[in-house]
């Protein structure tokens, strides 16, 4: 049984994103992610002008009269969340945990599918995988992933996002739109994306908090990793100590990036302290561009 309080934040958030999907987002969405192919619908007269390279000649032979193949786009996506759960989402420094973030904006996409009449599916990922939601349409179907996505509490505290991309690969054999949703600090999981990349159109979404990219001088800190609970004290008042730290989230992020731009993976960075609806607007403009 949900408490009063968890029943709100679940309402307020789909409050929020409905109104974001409503307002300005949904047009995007249908023009990025069109069907994925085309089916056949039905024969015609050959007409002046039509491309003679669809005139079905079996019919044509048949008829003794030119007659041409007409196609529908076939419509309905799949989309797959593939979210990591593991500890490191419980980190936030500003108004939202990155938990959080990812939890909404899981809603946005969730809610886009329903409007547009497309399954969507849910796979939680720790170092293991969590929960398996096959896709499936409704708004009863969207109360769940929602629910589950803002308070599912995981087994495990790591992260292997390999565990998700390979129950997924195993469970979806039709080509699906997969958004994975993490923040990506792990290593050995470039050559399970790559190999998802080509069965699936995948899109990378990396959360990220603006404290993780610098530290404040503000002392001595004990600084705790949430999946592995090692501590380690840190005087931030010492420079090098701070710029040695932004380099090397500096090279994490842009190698991030390099890899994915290498496996032709699209990419929408998440900030904890940003909105995000524009670049997601663009994003999906971009993909309905290169349509």
């Amino acid at each position: 049984m949900l408490s009063p309080q968890l029943l709100r934040q679940i309402r307020h958030l789909q409050l929020r994103t409905r109104k974001m999907v409503s307002d300005v987002l949904q047009g995007s969405y249908h023009s990025a992610f069109k069907g994925q192919g085309m089916e056949f619908d039905q024969v015609r007269d050959y007409q002046l002008g039509d491309d003679i390279r669809r005139i079905d000649w079996n019919v044509t032979a048949r008829m003794n009269s030119p007659f041409l193949k007409e196609f529908i786009e076939e419509r309905e996506v799949t989309v797959m969340l593939v979210v990591d759960v593991s500890a490191s989402g419980t980190f936030g420094s500003v108004e939202k945990l990155k938990k959080e973030v990812a939890a909404e904006f899981a809603a946005v996409i969730a809610f886009s599918a329903l409007k547009n009449k497309d399954q969507i599916g849910l796979i939680l990922v720790s170092d293991q995988v969590e929960l398996y939601i096959p896709p499936a349409k409704g708004n009863q179907h969207i109360w769940r992933l929602v629910k589950e996505i803002l308070t599912f509490a995981p087994k495990h505290l790591g992260t292997d996002l390999n565990a998700g991309l390979n129950y997924l690969n195993k469970v979806i054999k039709r080509k699906t739109i997969v958004f994975v949703v993490s923040d990506f600090q792990m290593k050995h999981y470039e050559k399970n994306l790559r190999l998802t990349a080509r069965r699936h159109d995948v899109i990378a979404v990396p959360v990220i908090d603006p404290r993780e990219q610098e530290l404040p001088a503000v002392g001595i800190v004990d600084l705790k990793d949430p999946e592995s609970r090692e501590m380690i004290r840190v005087d931030t008042f010492h420079q090098k100590t701070r710029i040695a730290f932004q380099q090397y989230r500096q090279q994490f992020l842009q190698k991030l990036e390099e890899t994915l731009r290498k496996d032709g993976i699209d990419l929408l960075w998440l900030y904890t302290n940003q909105p995000y609806l524009f670049q997601l607007i663009q994003l999906f403009q971009k993909r309905g561009h290169r349509r």
